[in-house]
């Protein structure tokens, strides 16, 4: 993933190919949400393979890739999440949605006031969007994602949640300046996990 538009191709296939069968097995409406989640994320692979065959710029590719990975994803996860638990387990993720709204927010206003551009680095692809206070940003975007999933109490939502968490450290630590593409690519291969958590027995509401 994100190393050359060929695997993000058949990686985003494979990853949207999964969350189609996830789809097709969920049993309850609340669960749609997160079942769709490797679809979305797959989706977004193959987006990226279009990226790197433009050789990066800021084209259409580009900012669609942008508005996947930073807004969209800052609110899809956590209200598919608080969607997923039961309510009694909902009180826990007033903190990740609340993060994901600001989050999402902020993300969309510099996404329509400034441009986004990709950058070729090699294996791998870096976007530059120039946010200010990138640091309260990145913390409130993985409050939202990750911490929605490790607070969910469901087993199958956290075991995704520490993945994406130790794929995000990883991440920072190995492709500093390319962080959010080569987790989004992680992000979308762990979350084959829910695949597993289709098939399984839904938990009471």
């Amino acid at each position: 993933m994100c190393w050359s538009a060929t695997a993000d191709l058949v990686a985003g296939t494979a990853v949207a190919a999964t969350g189609a069968v996830c789809v097709a097995r969920t049993r309850r409406a609340r669960d749609l949400p997160l079942a769709a989640l490797p679809l979305l994320l797959g989706a977004h692979q193959i987006v990226e393979a279009a990226v790197w065959h433009a050789d990066g710029g800021s084209g259409p590719a580009t900012l669609a890739w942008a508005v996947i990975a930073l807004p969209v994803l800052a609110l899809w996860v956590p209200l598919g999440v608080l969607c997923a638990v039961p309510p009694a387990a909902r009180r826990r993720q007033a903190v990740p949605l609340a993060a994901g709204v600001l989050t999402a927010a902020v993300l969309a206003y510099a996404l329509a006031t400034r441009p986004v551009t990709a950058h070729i680095r090699g294996r791998t692809v870096g976007y530059v969007l120039g946010l200010p206070l990138p640091g309260p940003i990145v913390a409130g975007y993985l409050l939202a994602t990750v911490g929605a999933l490790l607070l969910s109490g469901d087993r199958w939502l956290v075991r995704l949640g520490v993945l994406a968490g130790v794929g995000a450290a990883v991440c920072a630590v190995l492709w500093r300046t390319e962080f959010v593409s080569t987790w989004c690519a992680l992000a979308a291969v762990c979350s084959v996990v829910l695949l597993a958590r289709s098939g399984a027995r839904p938990a009471p509401a």
